[in-house]
């Protein structure tokens, strides 16, 4: 391969790949050189994935054999690409984490008056716990539904206002009232807030005291089907050790199927739907579930550990401790032991993709030489655990947040082909967003908006931790737009991966994959970072956006 020659912009020329505009329909070449680079490009990510997604690899779970053998792996191959350690003189970075696994003989007891029931684990509902502790329980506890479970003063909303449920259970709806009102006027209509995430939902319902909480799962406003959540809470759970803080954390926490949600309800002698709507209206009053209790005991086994983040550097030239820092996940579900048949979680387009993406872009960084700024891949842990080994970063940085000039997120690759559109999840938050349309538009491409806002992308990969520490974070993905097949049928292939594939044994490698659009989307954020690590500016959040006053606030302490 021709080395990459950075000051050319190769994106304006050489590097074109087949596309199409916004305005028309004329498809634009690739010239030889560029699809030469493209196809070298596809060659690396074919060979990378197959490895990492490999059931030699056992699903990538942190503090396992599997993580020994991806990290090394991922040692071995920045060091014969000659790309420096990023952490001193080691590819390592330690993060703290405890293992939590939860038996699965878990049984939760709804008990009242009117109602008897005892629900199944994984098949009707999912219970654990953050607590670091071998056993926990709640019993006979009081249930109190408390809508969207939202404190939020800034909106006038508060679903706890007037009611105590210290030592209660609460049991809250997914996502967010503007969601459910489809009203751009409430939180921010369609697209999910922070207050719809199911992590907030856990953290208020400790705040307020409550001893359990359980979310109701439902597919259209969480955006997964029941079987993500049963596939995800089942099996080993990660946690960092510096959050063994068990005073504020819910004894239990869980889900419940909606099935199990409308019987509870209904033998407690309401109506779900109808609350449901009502807990999306302003002024909502959290209603206790009549005399109905719950009671749950769980056991886990609990293991400490170390995991690691992966960290290589190429350091600048002028200014080494002014960064770039790519970000993707190394980690994935490793085995569920508890399933018959294929119980291995390999994890190969969530995230092998945008692993064997960093890869690939150290590469293209090293055969384009040292720039004035440093270019740093992150290759981070715990992401599936609740992004841990990104925040662990973010809270224990290697390189001085303040001098981070951005973060680029790599989080599950496009594996059906060249596509027209690019989206911009959380579209509308950064200056970076201009770098991208620009390298799309000379892609003859076209930036969208998400297509589905609600389902809250932007709170679920690691760019969040870089967003909430003031840097700005670009997370970026192919669109549904097929250069070949149409948006029709590219909208397709998202909903099959999202309904059949996604945190499910099925998500493997398959060698017929078409990654030319990953290679086309890798080009774009190579684009944006040597453009980035030659200026000597720093990109901003737009005005309005909650991080603008946290990017601006440590400019200051910048040299």
């Amino acid at each position: 391969m021709k080395p990459l020659q950075l000051l050319s912009l190769f994106l304006f020329s050489s590097a074109v790949l087949i596309s199409c505009s916004p305005e028309s329909n004329e498809i634009l070449e690739p010239t030889v050189e560029a699809a030469s680079e493209t196809s070298e490009i596809e060659a690396m990510l074919h060979q990378h994935i197959a490895v990492l997604a490999s059931d030699e690899f056992e699903g990538r779970a942190p503090a396992t054999p599997g993580e020994e053998k991806t990290i090394n792996y991922l040692q071995s191959e920045f060091e014969a690409l000659g790309i420096d350690p990023g952490n001193g003189d080691s590819y390592f970075q330690s993060v703290s984490v405890t293992e939590i696994t939860t038996a699965n003989d878990a049984v939760l007891t709804f008990s009242g008056s009117n109602y008897d029931v005892e629900l199944e684990y994984a098949t009707e509902m999912i219970v654990g716990s953050q607590q670091q502790i071998p056993t926990t329980s709640i019993v006979d506890s009081e249930l109190v539904f408390v809508g969207y479970g939202v404190v939020a003063p800034e909106r006038d909303w508060n679903d706890y206002a007037g009611i105590d449920v210290v030592g209660k259970t609460v049991v809250i709806l997914v996502n967010d009232p503007g969601y459910a009102t489809q009203d751009p006027d409430v939180f921010n209509g369609n697209a999910m807030t922070y207050y719809g995430r199911w992590t907030y939902k856990y953290e208020e319902a400790a705040r307020q005291g409550a001893a359990g909480a359980l979310i109701v799962h439902e597919t259209g406003p969480a955006g997964y089907g029941w079987e993500v959540v049963s596939g995800s809470w089942s099996g080993p759970q990660i946690g960092l050790q510096a959050d063994n803080l068990n005073s504020d954390k819910n004894d239990i926490e869980g889900w419940l199927t909606l099935n199990s949600a409308e019987a509870l309800f209904a033998g407690a002698g309401l109506n779900y739907q109808q609350l449901k709507a009502t807990a999306a209206q302003p002024g909502f009053t959290a209603v206790p579930l009549g005399d109905v209790t719950a009671s749950v005991a769980i056991q886990n086994s609990v293991r400490t550990s170390l995991s690691q983040n992966v960290i290589a550097m190429i350091p600048g030239t002028e200014r080494p401790t002014e960064t770039i820092i790519y970000t993707a996940h190394w980690d994935h579900l490793g085995v569920n032991a508890e399933i018959l048949g294929d119980n291995i979680y390999n994890g190969a387009a969530d995230n092998a993709t945008g692993t064997a993406a960093l890869l690939a872009m150290a590469k293209m960084h090293a055969d384009a030489g040292p720039a004035p700024r440093s270019v740093v891949f992150l290759a981070v842990t715990a992401e599936e655990s609740g992004l841990l080994g990104s925040r662990w970063y973010t809270e224990h940085p290697v390189f001085p947040l303040a001098t981070t000039v951005a973060n680029i997120n790599i989080d599950v690759l496009n594996t059906y082909g060249p596509m027209h559109d690019i989206v911009v999840v959380g579209n509308g938050s950064s200056e970076l967003e201009a770098y991208l349309e620009e390298a799309a538009t000379a892609q003859g491409r076209y930036i969208v908006e998400e297509p589905n806002p609600e389902r809250g992308y932007y709170y679920r990969s690691d760019h969040f931790n870089f967003a909430k520490a003031g840097v700005p974070a670009l997370y970026a993905e192919s669109g549904e737009d097929s250069v070949e097949f149409g948006k029709k049928w590219g909208a397709e292939q998202a909903q099959d991966y999202n309904e059949n594939r996604y945190h499910a044994p099925s998500d493997e490698y398959d060698p017929n994959w078409n990654l030319e659009g990953a290679a086309q989307d890798i080009l774009l954020y190579f684009d944006v970072a040597s453009k980035l690590s030659r200026e000597s500016s720093f990109p901003n959040w737009l005005e309005g956006n909650e991080f603008k006053g946290i990017r601006d606030a440590t400019s200051s302490s910048r040299p």
